[in-house]
């Protein structure tokens, strides 16, 4: 399992993805990356008000929320944090449901639509800039929930002696 990542900012992502490597491309909204847990698998994690946010400082970035890759065999879960990677436990399937039900509900008040066919259409992709970080999404500026702001105040404990 990794403990950190390196970002490579494109525009396109490659055909053979690296181990440990986030692709972002601002083109596309999307930062694409294998498994950290090793499995090999493609992870693609879409930037938009209602997916994931980036969060770039100018050497390190930050994806939130965290990465749930619950279909997947390894179910492995972790946030990354400028460019390091938080182990998350495995979650019960209820609450994977859970939060999966929240996330289409978010989408259709988003979009407006009804049905999960019209919400992969494509958005412009805009930048926030925010004090000393940039936090990057398609749409509109980032701004963290309870549950992001008390797993980074959670990260930054972990860090102090």
């Amino acid at each position: 399992m990794r403990t950190s990542v390196a970002t490579h900012f494109v525009q396109t992502v490659p055909d053979k993805l690296q181990d440990g490597v986030l692709y972002v491309s601002m083109e596309y909204a999307t930062v694409v990356h294998k498994c950290l847990c090793g499995c090999g698998k493609e992870v693609a994690t879409p930037l938009s008000p209602t997916d994931w946010c980036l969060t770039f400082d100018g050497e390190t970035v930050s994806l939130d929320p965290s990465i749930g890759n619950w279909s997947f065999p390894c179910r492995s879960h972790y946030w990354i944090r400028n460019n390091r990677v938080v182990w998350s436990g495995d979650m019960p399937q209820k609450l994977i449901d859970a939060g999966r039900a929240r996330d289409r509900q978010a989408k259709a008040a988003y979009y407006g639509v009804r049905s999960n066919e019209e919400i992969g259409a494509p958005h412009k992709f805009e930048l926030a800039a925010g004090n000393k970080k940039t936090r990057l999404s398609a749409g509109s500026e980032c701004k963290p929930t309870l549950r992001e702001r008390l797993a980074d105040w959670i990260f930054r404990m972990r860090k102090l002696p």
